[in-house]
């Protein structure tokens, strides 16, 4: 509070006390939350104190606080409109949007999720980029920040990888010889 002179100080602290109550009212009954319309009193207050030249004296200064807590009011009721406004734009942008493939929801899908699992996410995400995206490998080196002919190469190595990871069966683990639900029998435990 460098450069305020004390009692201009004073007068600040001294309108303060005899308009906050009431101003945070007027918030209170025309905010969307409490948080909001103590938000918009502290903001109100900021206002008057970097235009502490320009408040008026006497009973005019807390009209004058209704004022500027009434224009941050109006403010933020735009801003939610227009937010509001850009959320229903862009969710009925994605509502008429679809997918260029119905996906496909049998063995193939899950063989190919449980592939692409079993691939390094680097691996993953060169594959996706390229058959999801529609990428170039040009495209993909500006995407990944990486050469464009590394990009080939690795595009090459991990369709290699996806088509092993597709042709090689996968083997379930089945349980040891003599475990049942974890616990050894009296077999093993004659050896052990």
């Amino acid at each position: 509070m460098n450069g305020v002179a004390p009692d201009a100080r004073a007068d600040f602290e001294q309108l303060f006390r005899d308009t906050r109550t009431d101003l945070l009212a007027y918030l209170m009954r025309r905010s969307p939350s409490a948080e909001d319309a103590a938000d918009m009193l502290a903001e109100t207050y900021l206002i008057a104190w970097r235009k502490l030249d320009a408040i008026p004296t006497g009973e005019r200064a807390r009209l004058w606080l209704f004022g500027v807590a009434r224009n941050l009011l109006l403010k933020g009721a735009s801003r939610r409109r227009s937010q509001h406004a850009l959320v229903e734009r862009l969710a009925g942008e994605l509502r008429s949007a679809h997918p260029p493939h119905a996906p496909i929801e049998d063995e193939r899908a899950s063989a190919l999720r449980a592939a692409l699992t079993a691939l390094p996410e680097r691996d993953r995400e060169i594959l996706t980029l390229t058959a999801w995206e529609g990428l170039t490998p040009k495209q993909i080196a500006a995407v990944m920040g990486t050469p464009g002919n590394i990009v080939r190469v690795r595009l090459h190595r991990a369709r290699t990888r996806l088509k092993r990871e597709l042709t090689t069966p996968r083997r379930l683990i089945a349980p040891r010889v003599g475990y049942a639900a974890g616990q050894k029998t009296d077999k093993l435990d004659a050896r052990a």
